[in-house]
């Protein structure tokens, strides 16, 4: 699974990659496909970077003095082979957790107050390993190359819409449709990309844990209370990093959502539970 999952990813990123190259040629050869890609590094490099220091500070999230939970910690990242990242807790009564920082060196988990309080320690433990596994695959740096390519992409387009106002000519109306479908696309590829990620994080912190049900468990109860209360000290910008979306979603909008469904999640945890 783990492998499938990882050429998935790279086959979504080159596909994200033609698209880039394609429509930045057609619209401007390939300095204006560049140009493209230099900006949105540029802008998600910043973003990347800080990652840690900007979430944990927007969450108002303070050093984990628990030492049981720390303990935890440190033994899933020894299994992970990973150094240990740092604990944080913030003051959200909804349970709730993720994963920040650029590297395994430089990682961050935060969870809430809320998950500390509702949640038993084997699920607790599953949580933690599910942010582990993050770090681990590199998800932070993966999610952030597909970024910058979706957004060099919707660069290249909106440029285009100016490029074409007032030229009527055959070209341009050819060109019409890739600049609708082309971002469409590379948001599609972007959502797929993290809803990968998120299996492949369930499928990986279960065996650092050997606790598959626990994480389903964790996620059943995170999902029944994630969408109770204090979501507007939940940033929207924010909410694909969480283990499980703290907003609640229609069956509409779950088709548009960076997280996979919890039910399919857990199918998943329970499944491979029973062929351990």
């Amino acid at each position: 699974m783990k492998l499938e999952l990882w050429l998935r990813t790279a086959l979504l990123l080159a596909f994200l990659t033609v698209i880039f190259v394609g429509i930045g040629y057609i619209l401007a050869g390939i300095w204006g496909a560049v140009f493209a890609l230099f900006i949105a590094f540029i802008l998600d490099f910043v973003s990347f970077w800080y990652s840690d220091k900007i979430v944990l500070s927007m969450y108002g999230a303070k050093p984990c003095e628990d030492s049981e939970v720390n303990a935890m910690v440190e033994k899933l990242a020894l299994k992970a082979g990973i150094p240990k990242p740092r604990v944080y807790v913030c003051e959200l009564e909804i349970p709730n957790a993720f994963a920040t920082g650029r590297s395994p060196k430089h990682a961050a988990i935060c969870v809430t107050q809320g998950l500390l309080r509702l949640l038993n320690k084997e699920e607790i433990e599953g949580v933690l390993s599910h942010e582990i596994a993050h770090i681990k695959n590199r998800d932070v740096l993966i999610s952030t190359i597909a970024a910058v390519i979706a957004g060099a992409i919707s660069f290249l387009a909106q440029f285009g819409w100016y490029a074409l106002y007032g030229d009527e000519n055959e070209r341009s109306l050819l060109l019409i449709p890739l600049l609708i479908f082309a971002p469409l696309a590379a948001f599609l590829v972007q959502l797929a990309i993290s809803r990968g990620r998120e299996f492949l994080a369930d499928y990986t912190g279960a065996l650092i844990s050997g606790k598959p049900l626990a994480l389903a468990s964790a996620l059943r109860k995170i999902s029944s209370f994630a969408h109770t209360s204090e979501m507007e000290r939940v940033n929207p910008g924010t909410a694909h990093m969480f283990i499980v979306n703290p907003f609640s979603t229609s069956s509409f909008e779950n088709l548009f959502s960076k997280h996979p469904p919890v039910e399919e999640r857990i199918r998943r945890l329970e499944e491979l539970s029973r062929k351990n």
